[in-house]
């Protein structure tokens, strides 16, 4: 138990529980009782002893300086805070392990000043208890996941659905406060545990109604029905056509670039037209769009680019005799050329599948080569209203100007967040920029998770900052973290008496 105290209430505790050395842990609406030796419902404070202190620890990090402006950390240099004393001129404080201000009426955990570029600056550290919150969950594949608006199920339970796909992605919205709170309790604390597990960069296996069963890890390649995915695609089919058109000319006839999106015809395309190519007679089936450009060559699936095709040649209509000729050589690949095949048309103009001549293998690795790896990336978003802000100052309005007009620095964890404009303080940040393990939860069920606000300290005092509670970070360093005071607040730490 290395990592600070926090403030205890026992009011309402009965004489037998004081007798017996129960604590009340109010850093949630769970109001945990929590005997000595143990933990609460979260497993994040404990009982040490009469004390309530926190299981996590705190996280220090080093501050950078972007636009000229002390604000963001950087995350890779982040370490847990043993009590080593530190220097507080290169070292920012984040949230993680810092503990809530449930339930609000008092100054958040730790309100720090610092000077940097000759500016005098204050950052009020606190952890937030969020349950308007979810993941945008990134997937770079085009393999269908499922139907957009499919409901994504996790352990069982409903969690989330899936969004707007994205060029060479596929988007799954998962968490929120309906599926929180708005269900059933084990709902809640599947989609909870979900959560939780994805921003702190572990695997979650997910179920896409009517799709595919899909493994998450934010930072990693992510796994569609037991099959690994390698590659995002370097575009659409129409993309890669005019890509790579010049090195296509030189040593075929047709190309079929064959993608759910748009599957592209070489000869046909506009690209194939300036490169002075003839109609090579190809047809495939689907919806013409533009001349070279095709939607609905097939309904989506885990095939070829994202396509129910496992057998290429099927998606040829016909071949036209009046321009098609014996010997014309003939590309399908997909757009990442992890699928693709040779064949050139016999003297009654069928395709013979062939061996992949040289210069044209090294063409389909170079379409690998300009393919980025596949990676989920796991955003977490949420609102940082309600009467978090009282930790922050006595009048909340002024604080969600300052944020929105940029004059106060938000960050989650020492990581940058972006804004989302309009009312309110709702943040989202990619979570492979915090460090390991900096978000926690609540019984509620409710995801726990670092927040940092930044500002010059004149501002701070003009916005009802509480600035009898700002103390430097060279006195919070030096007290360290079992100090047996809250820092903060200079209130002490102590088991409740019977007053």
């Amino acid at each position: 138990m290395n990592a600070g105290t926090t403030t205890t209430h026992g009011p309402d505790l009965s004489a037998a529980d004081i007798e017996a050395g129960i604590i009340r842990c109010d850093a949630c609406p769970v109001l945990c009782r929590i005997k000595p030796g143990a933990s609460g419902a979260c497993d994040r404070y404990a009982n040490d002893a009469g004390t309530l202190v926190r299981l996590d620890p705190l996280v220090v990090t080093e501050r950078a300086v972007r636009n000229q402006q002390p604000m963001v950390a950087f995350a890779e240099s982040s370490e847990d805070w043993d009590g080593d004393i530190l220097s507080a001129g290169e070292k920012f404080l984040t949230g993680i392990g810092a503990g809530t201000t449930y339930p609000d009426y008092k100054p958040a955990p730790f309100i720090v000043a610092g000077e940097y570029d000759d500016v005098d600056t204050v950052t009020v550290v606190t952890e937030g208890i969020f349950s308007f919150c979810n993941v945008l969950v990134k997937i770079d594949t085009d393999r269908f996941l499922g139907a957009e608006c499919a409901a994504v199920y996790y352990d069982g339970e409903h969690i989330g659905h899936v969004t707007t796909a994205q060029y060479g992605s596929q988007m799954l919205s998962l968490g929120g406060v309906r599926h929180l709170t708005g269900g059933t309790r084990k709902e809640g604390t599947r989609t909870c545990d979900a959560l939780l597990r994805l921003c702190n960069k572990e695997a979650v296996a997910v179920q896409v109604d009517g799709g595919a069963e899909v493994l998450i890890q934010a930072g990693r390649a992510p796994v569609v029905n037991g099959r690994p995915e390698e590659r995002m695609r370097v575009g659409c089919g129409s993309a890669a056509i005019g890509i790579f058109a010049k090195q296509f000319r030189e040593h075929l006839d047709e190309v079929v670039v064959v993608d759910d999106h748009i599957t592209g015809v070489l000869s046909e395309h506009q690209a194939g037209r300036y490169l002075g190519m003839k109609p090579a007679g190809v047809k495939i089936i689907g919806r013409k769009s533009t001349p070279g450009r095709y939607f609905n060559v097939s309904e989506p699936g885990l095939g070829w680019g994202g396509t129910k095709v496992d057998e290429p040649l099927d998606i040829i209509k016909k071949i036209d005799p009046k321009f098609a000729w014996p010997g014309l050589r003939i590309l399908m690949t997909t757009t990442t050329g992890e699928d693709s095949v040779y064949c050139e048309l016999d003297d009654a103009l069928q395709p013979i599948v062939t061996a992949m001549p040289d210069p044209v293998t090294k063409i389909v690795a170079r379409i690998g080569e300009n393919c980025e790896p596949s990676l989920c990336t796991v955003l977490f978003q949420a609102g940082a209203g309600g009467s978090l802000r009282a930790g922050v100052t006595e009048n909340p309005i002024n604080i969600t100007h300052s944020v929105a007009n940029r004059t106060t620095e938000v960050t989650m964890g020492g990581a940058e967040v972006y804004v989302f404009p309009g009312g309110g303080i709702t943040v989202m940040v990619d979570v492979m920029k915090m460090p390991d393990q900096a978000f926690g939860y609540v019984p509620t069920p409710a995801l726990v998770a670092p927040i940092e606000f930044t500002l010059s300290r004149e501002l701070y005092a003009q916005s009802g900052g509480h600035m009898d509670h700002v103390t430097s970070l060279a006195d919070l360093l030096k007290a360290g973290p079992n100090s047996g005071d809250d820092t903060t607040t200079g209130r002490p730490v102590a088991a409740p008496s019977d007053d």
